[in-house]
């Protein structure tokens, strides 16, 4: 069982005012932060809640969550606070559990990794990002919404591609049995040798406390600091810049090349193999038809392509968008909310004539927005080194392939900073050759900096005309653009006759397969199949799957011409820009962002604050009575109703703690204003308006307060502009006798 063993004052430097004081537990330590006044009853009190929070489950398997490891190491962060605090995770995950933003799922069984609930505020925050994301998105850029099955057919996703390829590197302990996700193998063994290196040259490295979320290998015992050669760091370095452009086999040998084993044995795993991602499921109760949970949303938007295009009135270039779950069966789920195995998506893909260079007609009003990049180029040559310039820019020098993928980058990057995204912890990572489909033009990553490193939030990628051309061809449907031509376009070109009545007798079987590759040859395939008809009195052809792979067709079955024609309606195959965002991601990256601390009332301890943007914030307002007087409730009732049928969500907080506490404990909710019902609101009809992240007041009539909630939550002013406009209030002027 784990218990306190010690609590005892860290030399470590603290967070402003506060002492750090390291409490020592039978399987793990932390550090907490305590005011000078708080006495050594209240600093164990806060350690035993903090060990009650994480041990409310207990792993029974490899697959459940682990809250206390004792073979987790001490983390290492540069993350910090929405104020520069240090960022203790821990505690912030403590503090979100507690406060039910999120839990585990089937906690009460043990739970089981990669799968979480969301509570009341994680709900809402949820909730406004997607409105915020719908508003932004859908409505300012007159996108079409679709709603489709996750239940996906077999054949679907072959077609796609995703039964073959969607898949990451797995490894397996041959000693203990433990699977491992290869690059994160790489990655984290590597890193831990990296800050061996910089403790044996005595650099500081900052250490954290056990992290129960994020389950990292670790030798038994302590990590050895190992001086390495200069050569072998800048080597380990190059490779971590690259992690993500190694294929299998190369990870394979990475591990060979710099003997990693598993801590937890001591044994180099086995080689890497592809393990596909896709949960499989049987489509009805014969099991005739087999299936897949969705693994992304766009697979339903591509296949009702021509259905949009006739709503959209076969207007082009037009976006549409989609909002829903899909679910990837993570190999090693261990990193909180950030890898799981059911997710909220919200997808775009922006349909896009390839011809005149995808331009987009907004693209001037963004052009001067900047964007911090990390190109391709940098990273292959192992670094990170990032640049600030406008998308402009990036476009016109082709760091960037086009201006639709510019746009959206630009895009992507407002509404980041709409939702409350720090401005200091994002980048746009370009993605490298192996992270690529081969069809793919360019793709970009929007990263966001948490204490997990640089986590990929959202997508923008150029899949040129892929996705359309496959269903295509799989299935005869035509997911193509007829645009009408002003004018005639004179086309010359070689075709193909085949003489029908004799050319099926002649192959029998084989008949559909050898036209199909007939007709399938290019202009300069057909030029040379000219010349050899010519030539002779027979063609030969490739034919895959007929006969040895050859097939030679007489010539009294073909003809190949060239001809002209004149062409009054182009048909062509669009191109599609798609944004992917991960809104789980979104979410938890938001919460680290927007984290810090401050004193309570008592003064004891450091309380959490989520400054949330109002807009986003799951509570917009919370009401609470100055005390239990009789004569409070009704006009707190009143408000609150008043705020609902406009539209604004607010709690009301009767309870007996102090007017301070309960404040507090909402400023951890990330409800950005709080009224205040006081004994000179019934005298005078005023309230009081409290901004959660200064704490600062203003008082004046009900209507006026409303009004200024109003226009805070819209977005149309800021706290400043409201203590601007309103008196500030400093103190209660009437006192009421209360019998």
């Amino acid at each position: 069982m784990n218990r306190v063993v010690s609590v005892a004052r860290n030399s470590a430097p603290g967070l402003g005012f506060a002492i750090p004081f390291r409490v020592q537990f039978s399987r793990c330590s932390k550090t907490f932060q305590f005011l000078p006044n708080t006495n050594a009853s209240r600093r164990l009190t806060v350690a035993n809640s903090y060990l009650r929070d994480f041990t409310t489950s207990t792993p029974h398997s490899s697959d459940h969550q682990s809250y206390l490891d004792p073979e987790q190491p001490k983390m290492t962060t540069t993350a910090t606070t929405l104020k520069g605090q240090p960022l203790d995770r821990p505690s912030l995950d403590s503090m979100l559990r507690r406060r039910m933003f999120y839990t585990p799922s089937f906690e009460i069984y043990g739970g089981v990794a990669g799968l979480y609930d969301y509570g009341p505020p994680g709900c809402s925050l949820q909730a406004n990002i997607i409105d915020v994301w719908r508003k932004h998105f859908v409505l300012e850029e007159d996108m079409l919404e679709v709603d489709c099955s996750v239940l996906t057919p077999h054949e679907v996703l072959k077609t796609s591609g995703h039964v073959d390829k969607f898949a990451d590197w797995m490894c397996k302990d041959p000693k203990n049995g433990e699977i491992i996700r290869a690059d994160h193998f790489v990655e984290e063994i590597l890193e831990s040798r990296l800050k061996g290196d910089k403790e044996a040259r005595g650099q500081k490295v900052e250490e954290k406390e056990e992290d129960p979320k994020k389950k990292k290998r670790k030798a038994k015992g302590v990590q050895e600091a190992i001086k390495l050669d200069d050569a072998v760091v800048k080597e380990y370095e190059e490779v971590l810049a690259r992690i993500d452009n190694y294929n299998g086999e190369e990870l394979g040998e990475l591990i060979k090349k710099y003997d990693l084993k598993n801590p937890t044995s001591g044994v180099q795993p086995s080689p890497p193999v592809a393990f596909n991602l896709m949960f499989q499921t049987a489509i009805g109760p014969s099991s005739n038809l087999p299936g897949y949970l969705r693994p992304e949303t766009a697979q339903g938007q591509f296949l009702n392509f021509s259905k949009l295009l006739e709503f959209n009135q076969g207007q082009m270039p037009f976006a549409s968008a989609s909002i829903g779950r899909s679910y990837r069966n993570e190999i090693s789920p261990r990193a909180g909310l950030l890898r799981v195995r059911e997710f909220l998506m919200a997808e775009i893909e922006h349909f896009v004539d390839p011809q005149g260079g995808k331009k987009h007609p907004r693209f001037e009003e963004i052009k001067d927005v900047e964007l911090v990049l990390l190109n391709r180029e940098t990273q292959l040559a192992g670094q990170t080194k990032v640049e600030k310039v406008t998308i402009g820019q990036a476009v016109a020098n082709k760091t960037v392939d086009n201006e639709t993928l510019g746009y959206f980058l630009a895009r992507i990057h407002l509404f980041l900073k709409k939702i409350g995204v720090d401005q200091s912890k994002i980048r746009f990572r370009q993605h490298m050759a192996n992270e690529m489909a081969h069809y793919a033009a360019d793709c970009w990553d929007a990263e966001l900096l948490t204490s997990y490193g640089w986590v990929e939030c959202v997508g923008c990628a150029d899949r040129s005309a892929y996705d359309l051309s496959v269903h295509a061809k799989k299935t005869g449907a035509p997911l193509i653009v007829r645009q009408q031509l002003a004018e005639p376009l004179v086309v010359t070109e070689w075709e193909i006759d085949l003489n029908k009545k004799k050319f099926g007798p002649h192959f029998k079987k084989d008949g559909k397969t050898v036209e199909a590759a007939v007709l399938a040859t290019t202009q300069d395939q057909r030029e040379a199949l000219a010349k050899d008809l010519n030539e002779k009195d027979s063609i030969t052809l490739e034919v895959a799957g007929v006969g040895d792979g050859k097939v030679e067709i007489p010539k009294d079955l073909i003809v190949i011409e060239r001809r002209t024609r004149s062409e009054h309606v182009r048909e062509y195959t669009p191109n599609v820009i798609e944004p992917s965002f991960g809104i789980g991601r979104i979410l938890y990256a938001l919460m680290e962002h927007n984290f810090w601390t401050r004193a309570s009332e008592g003064g004891d301890e450091a309380r959490g604050v989520l400054s949330f943007p109002p807009t986003v914030a799951p509570t917009k307002v919370l009401i609470v009575p100055l005390s239990s007087n009789e004569k409070f409730k009704p006009l707190c009732y009143k408000l609150s109703q008043k705020l609902r049928k406009i539209g604004i969500s607010n709690r009301i907080d009767d309870s007996s703690a102090t007017i301070g506490k309960r404040y507090s404990r909402n400023d951890e909710l990330g409800t950005p204003l709080g009224i205040t019902v006081d004994f000179q609101t019934i005298q005078d009809s005023t309230i009081t308006l409290r901004d959660r992240d200064s704490t600062k007041q203003v008082r004046a009539d009900e209507d006026k307060i409303i009004a200024a909630i109003q226009s805070v939550v819209d977005g149309y002013k800021q706290w400043k502009d409201v203590e601007a406009e309103l008196p500030a209030f400093e103190g209660q002027e009437v006192e009421v006798a209360v019998r």
